[in-house]
């Protein structure tokens, strides 16, 4: 089965679950196209494609429309296969402006990372950022046996070739911030800091969004190690990534004012943290931790 057979069989469980209704129905397009599919969005005439009709009454469209006291059409994501977080997440839209991104909670675990993701962004409503910008909660109940996040979008990235790469002093201002904001729970973490979920505002501050991970009580710089990681990720396999995740503790945490002797330690128990979240998921996206972590960690005395 391929990726786009994967992902149509989710969002047809995803319409039967956010569209269980009757009655007159409005058209859909899976965009760009049934083959590479990535959006379902309300159909124009230019769309290519079969149709797919959507009823409105009992929907979550409608749901959103009591919320808001709008009308309001839906653009559905088309999510991956194969992740442990995976949630039904849609685009509210009114007179055709954007007006929330919403997330869904249709597991167990699911629902804690929306009631997490929740109840930071309320936290940090009331903290006097400066430099990191994190949505704004707009809505958060409860939908038939479903928790409904809804949260503002946050001021489109200027782009220029693609998304921009975060320059790195903001990037460390970021983190530093975040980290501020666990208080007397010590240094605490977005959790999930990666490339795409952060961007440059045009204003100079960061773009933040996905705080379902967001914790409290964690080594100071887990933030930065965790973005270098998944960006290494990407051009490395992850035993590899592992090992330039530790090489590189040094140099990511100086900035932070951190010790070489405690960035070492950090990256270990950042690597330690993500294989023990992903085994609570019951998901490994890296492989077994036995080939990518054990050989790091194993005779390191640095985290005895």
């Amino acid at each position: 089965m391929n990726d786009a057979t994967r992902r149509l069989r989710y969002l047809d469980q995803t319409l039967r679950l956010l569209y269980p209704g009757s009655g007159p129905g409005l058209p859909y397009s899976v965009l760009p196209h049934p083959l590479l599919p990535r959006r379902l969005a309300p159909r124009r005439w230019w769309h290519a494609g079969p149709r797919v009709t959507l009823p409105v009454d009992g929907s979550i469209a409608a749901h959103l429309g009591e919320v808001f006291g709008v009308a309001v059409r839906t653009v559905v994501h088309v999510r991956p296969a194969r992740r442990a977080n995976r949630k039904p997440v849609l685009e509210a839209y009114s007179g055709g402006g954007l007006l929330a991104y919403v997330k869904i909670g249709d597991t167990e675990r699911t629902r804690e990372l929306v009631a997490n993701e929740a109840r930071a962004l309320e936290g940090l409503a009331g903290q006097p950022l400066k430099t990191v910008v994190a949505p704004t909660v707009l809505h958060h109940g409860q939908w038939r046996d479903l928790a409904v996040l809804a949260v503002s979008p946050l001021p489109r990235p200027r782009l220029l070739a693609g998304r921009r790469r975060v320059p790195a002093g903001l990037l460390v201002e970021a983190v530093r911030e975040i980290a501020a904001t666990g208080g007397a729970e010590g240094a605490a973490w977005h959790g999930d800091l990666s490339p795409w979920n952060i961007a440059p505002g045009a204003d100079g501050r960061l773009l933040v969004w996905d705080w379902e991970r967001y914790a409290a009580g964690v080594p100071y710089g887990f933030d930065a190690v965790h973005h270098f990681f998944q960006r290494a990720l990407r051009r490395m396999d992850p035993p590899t990534a592992a090992r330039a995740c530790l090489a590189q503790a040094v140099r990511l945490l100086a900035p932070l004012g951190v010790s070489a002797a405690q960035a070492r330690r950090t990256a270990l128990l950042y690597l330690i943290a993500l294989a023990d979240r992903h085994a609570a998921d019951g998901h490994s996206p890296l492989g077994p931790p036995a080939t990518w972590l054990n050989p790091i960690i194993d005779h390191q005395e640095l985290i005895t």
